[in-house]
């Protein structure tokens, strides 16, 4: 079955099929943080939701060009700045490094490219747009010396947001960032420098200033992927006026249709309450790890509800996907024990099959196949869990059986990102070492086993054994 996903432009499902003659590559744009703070976990349910759709697309066997820009020139930046007292590149500094420490907290594939607005290369590329859009009557330089795109140049203003402009008040001009739906009007797109500045402003043809956040994306979009995308990621509260603006200027820069699809996510809530830090309910990554919860549990309930829908994030939620992260470190342990007493994890045979692995593991990439059905995929996955356990209670799985399962596992596991902590550092050669003990374990050789943990100790991990099986941690210095 051909992957289907949800387009917001045409408000319809659609067959997915990228731009590539080849039909391989596909080339993906997501909005990543304005880093004036830490990101958010609302932030990090759509930076999850774009890892999934990235990691299916692969496992289906797309070559996936992602790009997530950085912004780090913004009305809050600067006031972040001047409120710190620090230069610009020094104050977002501390948040680019602390995003990318959440990454990985959070398992999140890197993108093929950060770029940030305040590269040399990406501001002189905003810069040539402009000039294109002046020189082609979609944009002016106001009074104010800041140039504004004309919103009335492109008749198709609104289109993805459904926004009937007629029904709009019109404002005039509008040089904030950000704006209501109803206050519709000219964007700015280079901004005039003006105290409130402060140090923060390059030269162009139209003055000293800086590039509004629109034209940021848009420039690095097409620098970095070319006029015309396949996808484009963001959370709702993008599409208006953020992506609409993008979508304006691309295409009348390059006269080529920008996205072929656009995919947006929902609302993340806390405990039934939008995320607000006067209600006390603001977490960060930071905030959760200190209260004890893992990456992965923050990534299991964030992944857990389907995009295109509200998430109500809750601390009951949280120990839910605690006990499902268990069930799941349980299960992989028997299988593991069961296929090592065969000693299959040292030379694993190829072309292993069971009735269990074929029928839920299809299940689970048909499930998110459709619109990343998350749901589908996880009740896949659990229902394969139920029945191989039920099958190893009863001693009907055979070792092959066990790690022909396995093997299921580890290409799901691909996709969820869920194995737990002490699988997710070590390299290959350590992990198969890990394993070998397992099934030397298994037979009762205990010299051998006594020799392999030697083995993982020399390579810098340390083995403990317990009733939910071998964990490995990583020695201190």
């Amino acid at each position: 079955m051909a992957i289907r996903l949800y387009n917001t432009y045409s408000r319809q499902i659609e067959p997915f099929h990228p731009l590539d003659p080849a039909g391989s590559a596909v080339k993906m744009y997501t909005c990543g943080p304005t880093v004036y703070n830490f990101a958010h976990i609302g932030n990090f349910r759509a930076y999850i939701f774009e890892d999934l759709l990235q990691r299916h697309l692969e496992q289906r066997g797309y070559r996936v060009n992602r790009v997530m820009n950085l912004t780090d020139v913004d009305d809050k930046t600067i006031r972040g700045c001047r409120a710190a007292g620090l230069p610009l590149a020094q104050f977002t500094q501390q948040f680019k490094d602390g995003f990318f420490d959440d990454l990985r907290t959070l398992r999140i594939q890197p993108a093929n490219a950060f770029p940030a607005a305040t590269d040399p290369v990406y501001l002189r590329r905003m810069i040539e747009m402009i000039q294109t859009l002046v020189d082609g009557g979609f944009a002016y330089q106001a009074e104010d010396r800041s140039v504004y795109f004309r919103l009335k140049s492109f008749s198709d203003y609104g289109k993805l947001a459904h926004l009937n402009l007629e029904e709009l008040r019109p404002t005039g001009r509008i040089r904030n960032d950000e704006y209501e739906k109803e206050g519709i009007g000219d964007f700015a797109l280079w901004k005039a420098w003006d105290e409130a500045d402060g140090d923060v402003g390059w030269e162009s043809p139209w003055g000293r200033g800086r590039p509004g956040w629109h034209i940021e994306c848009s420039a690095m979009a097409t620098a970095l992927l070319g006029a015309e995308l396949d996808i484009h990621c963001g959370g709702i509260d993008n599409i208006f006026p953020h992506h609409e603006a993008e979508i304006a200027q691309s295409e009348c820069c390059t006269g080529r249709r920008f996205v072929r699809h656009w995919l947006h996510c929902a609302h993340l809530m806390v405990e039934g309450q939008k995320m607000a830090k006067s209600l006390g309910n603001f977490f960060t990554l930071r905030d959760l790890i200190g209260k004890g919860w893992s990456g992965r549990e923050i990534r299991c309930i964030l992944i857990s509800v389907h995009y295109r829908l509200p998430l109500n994030f809750t601390f009951e939620g949280l120990a839910a996907a605690r006990s499902s992260l268990a069930r799941i470190d349980e299960w992989t342990y028997r299988l593991m024990s069961l296929a090592g007493k065969a000693g299959f994890f040292n030379e694993p045979p190829k072309g292993l099959t069971h009735p269990l692995a074929d029928e839920h593991g299809k299940a689970f990439l048909a499930a998110l196949d459709d619109d990343l059905n998350i749901s589908g995929a996880l009740g896949a996955l659990f229902d394969l869990i139920r029945e191989s356990n039920r099958a190893m209670d009863r001693e009907e799985l055979t070792p092959a059986g066990a790690c022909a399962i396995f093997q299921t596992w580890q290409q799901i596991n691909t996709v969820l990102q869920f194995q737990r902590e002490e699988e997710a550092v070590p390299d290959e050669a350590v992990q198969k070492l890990a394993l070998a003990r397992i099934a030397a374990r298994a037979a009762k050789n205990w010299e051998l086993s006594d020799s392999l943990r030697e083995q993982i100790d020399a390579a810098g991990w340390l083995v403990k054994d317990s009733k939910e099986g071998q964990k490995l941690s990583r020695k201190a210095g």
